[in-house]
């Protein structure tokens, strides 16, 4: 690759390995420097922090940020933000052949569909709310107050 195609780290003359990549003669082995100059470890970022292969975390269902139910501090309400981010998202699945939750009755924009999955609130989808200190609740459609 040469200097005017770009790439993920920057070259110099001498200070590179036999794979290539740009390496510092003070830094440890393994250590290599990203196109910001940043030094970073080579070895840890291909194998992810936790020592897997792939670099994924894997969380269980009871993670330390949810609030449970019952402790919940945000209100009831559906946010017109949050409104039309659903409509958007819902109304893409629609149109994507994904299973309707009302009847039909001859209506056939995924938009006016979703809106009335929406007003009977059978919208299959979870609000996460985050909240400053990092912690989130997960909300239902039907539980909120849909106006």
């Amino acid at each position: 690759m040469s200097d005017d195609e770009g790439g993920g780290g920057y070259k110099a003359e001498g200070n590179d390995d036999e794979n290539g990549d740009n390496v510092d003669p003070d830094m440890p082995p393994g250590t290599t420097v990203d196109a910001t100059g940043d030094a970073y470890d080579a070895n840890a970022a291909e194998e992810g922090l936790d020592g897997s292969a792939d670099g994924v975390e894997i969380l269980n269902g009871n993670s330390s940020g949810a609030i449970p139910i019952a402790d919940r501090v945000t209100t009831r309400y559906l946010t017109k933000y949050e409104r039309a981010r659903i409509l958007g998202t819902r109304a893409l699945q629609i149109s994507m052949n994904a299973p309707v939750m009302v009847d039909l009755d001859g209506m056939t924009d995924p938009l006016h569909i979703a809106a009335k999955e929406l007003r009977e609130r059978v919208i299959p989808i979870v609000i996460r709310r985050y909240l400053p200190d990092g912690s989130y609740e997960d909300w239902k459609v039907d539980e909120l107050i849909v106006d």
